[in-house]
């Protein structure tokens, strides 16, 4: 359930407080004159569900807008407290859910569940378990026959078993593909074996081995300066030979000097560690000269080599490596077409199974919504009744296509769904979109809405004039029906009728005022005789007669009389 809305700097709103916390349910007003600002406050509600903002709805001369709501979640409401907790944005102190929306003049945007930061989709997610806004926007939804499958799974309960085909529908859809690239392949496949079969066997055929070609460009710069190495490594071999024979005499002085004098213990030690260096160090230079390649002979065997490595790598390199890779990507490559009859048998097995998986799935969805839609139209057929629809007729068109080896699988099931409306006796319904008028659909929505409200986990439903091309007994009707669902839910409405704001539990008035020269939006909570003066201007305007009066007692009092009832 709301219990506060915080709107702060946007558009004419400067400060508004709107505080449900005295009621856990029943019916809230908000009226006021056309252009009073009521819609900034439906607006408000809608940027905290996710809803594109724009800088321009900062107040004017302020930095920011801020609007917050405060909810309590009910024990039943399983969805909201599963999406905080997944989410680590539980209050588990006061059971409340915050949502902030914090919009900048600059264009910044930023979002808070509980005071941390989420995503647009995460608030909406969030908000449409929370709240549910019926506007105008919303009526139009039933006079797109796409989304009337998806008020009959909403009436139905059916999302679930509507996921469950889903996850059958995407796997088989998914081995469908793989089967379908399969058969692609097998198609080209003698061109693709006969391809990768070359260019293994050219791969074979030179054998390159692990950095190979690094190895022979060092043996061939070193056979090309072979020479001046030999003479250049043999001369420091000879000298450090000599530097051995030296340090040993100085090595056998300074053992004798040690005897008169310990302190030159250090010195006579690094001599002889450098006499150990200098040993290693010739037999180094040694192995080298042994190992250096004086054969040039092969360095044309060399720079055969090299080019024949080369013409790999500019096929399939740039590196050496990459010649590897790709010599067992295609060994494997051509494994596979090789076995690819025993694949496509092992595909077609597969996508058969699911493909019968996702049937089953299906038949069961339809059956589900066949059954779903004849409940429905029993019950929107009583709804629209207590809406002045005496005689209405409401039918819920559903056609179930064959399964036809999946060809009219989609997404969401086999089942394509209209509603059909008529409102007079005798007359065939037909799609709504061509003969419902504005007042008819504003009541078909509100029927709808009950009937949907029973079923979800959502406590608070907004209605922005829902009134709209109503009136007379009609708008009776519709008051009642709006009561009637306010004795289960938070339902707040924004109403131009007197019929619907004389059953409010709480009245609202939203009006302008002009402070210090500028304009602002306010609102104030009405006490009984404030109410019966916004009544009386809602039904006469300023000028209000004393009939108009005491037909405003008329319409308060029948609140009450309809809940002695």
């Amino acid at each position: 359930m709301l219990h506060e809305l915080r709107i702060h700097s946007l558009a004419l709103i400067d400060e508004l407080h709107l505080d449900l916390s005295s009621r856990h349910c029943g019916l809230t007003v908000l009226t006021g004159e056309t252009g009073a600002g009521k819609s900034i406050i439906l607006q408000a509600v809608n940027l905290l569900t996710g809803g594109r903002g724009a800088s321009t709805w900062v107040r004017s001369d302020r930095d920011q807008a801020i609007i917050e709501a405060i909810f309590t979640l009910a024990a039943s409401n399983q969805a909201a407290q599963l999406l905080l907790e997944e989410h680590g944005l539980q209050d588990e102190t006061s059971g409340q859910c915050i949502i902030r929306r914090l919009l900048h003049k600059d264009g910044r945007s930023r979002l808070f569940v509980n005071d941390q930061g989420v995503t647009a989709k995460l608030a909406a997610e969030l908000s449409s378990n929370l709240v549910n806004i019926a506007s105008q926007h919303d009526q139009q939804q039933l006079l797109n026959a796409r989304r009337h499958l998806d008020f009959l799974d909403s009436y139905g309960e059916l999302w679930e078993l509507r996921h469950s085909y889903s996850v059958d529908y995407q796997r088989w859809r998914q081995a469908a593909e793989a089967l379908k690239a399969l058969r692609e392949r097998e198609a080209s496949k003698e061109q693709q074996h006969e391809f990768l079969r070359l260019q293994v066997e050219e791969i074979a055929k030179i054998n390159p081995q692990p950095q190979e070609d690094e190895a022979l460009i060092r043996e061939r710069d070193q056979l090309k300066a072979s020479e001046m190495l030999l003479q250049s490594v043999g001369a420091a071999e000879r000298q450090l030979n000599a530097a051995q024979g030296l340090l040993v005499e100085i090595k056998k002085k300074l053992d004798q000097a040690v005897l008169l004098d310990t302190e030159l213990s250090p010195l006579a030690e690094r001599v002889t560690a450098t006499g150990f260096e200098l040993e290693d160090m010739a037999a180094l230079s040694a192995k080298y000269l042994a190992d250096l390649p004086t054969d040039t002979s092969r360095l044309e065997l060399i720079a055969g080599r090299l080019a024949d490595l080369k013409q790999l790598q500019r096929k399939h390199g740039p590196a050496l490596e990459d010649v590897l890779r790709f010599a067992e990507k295609a060994a494997q490559e051509l494994e596979l077409l090789d076995n690819m009859e025993e694949q496509i048998r092992r595909a077609e097995k597969e996508a058969a199974k699911l493909l019968h998986q996702a049937e089953q799935s299906a038949g069961a969805l339809s059956q589900a919504r066949a059954a779903a839609g004849e409940r429905m139209a029993v019950q929107m057929e009583a709804e629209l009744a207590s809406l002045n629809f005496s005689q209405a007729s409401f039918v819920v068109g559903l056609q179930s296509n064959d399964a036809e080896k999946g060809e009219n699988l989609r997404s969401n099931g086999l089942d394509e769904v209209e509603f059909l409306f008529s409102a007079n006796p005798g007359e065939p319904p037909k799609p709504l979109s061509r003969i419902v008028s504005g007042g008819e659909l504003s009541r078909m929505m509100l029927a709808m809405k009950c009937l949907l409200a029973r079923r979800d986990e959502v406590e608070t439903v907004i209605f922005d004039e829902v009134d709209a091309g109503i009136g007379g007994q009609t708008a009776e009707a519709v008051a009642a029906k709006i009561s009637e669902l306010a004795g289960h839910h938070q339902v707040i409405c924004i109403t131009h009728l007197p019929q619907i704001a004389a059953r409010a539990d709480l009245h609202f008035k939203v009006e302008k005022q002009v402070k210090q020269g500028r304009t602002s939006t306010g609102i104030s909570l009405l006490d009984e005789e404030a109410r019966r003066a916004e009544l009386a201007r809602m039904l006469d305007g300023e000028r209000a007669s004393a009939q108009t009066h005491a037909y405003v007692r008329e319409l308060m009092a029948r609140k009450f009389r309809s809940a002695d009832s």
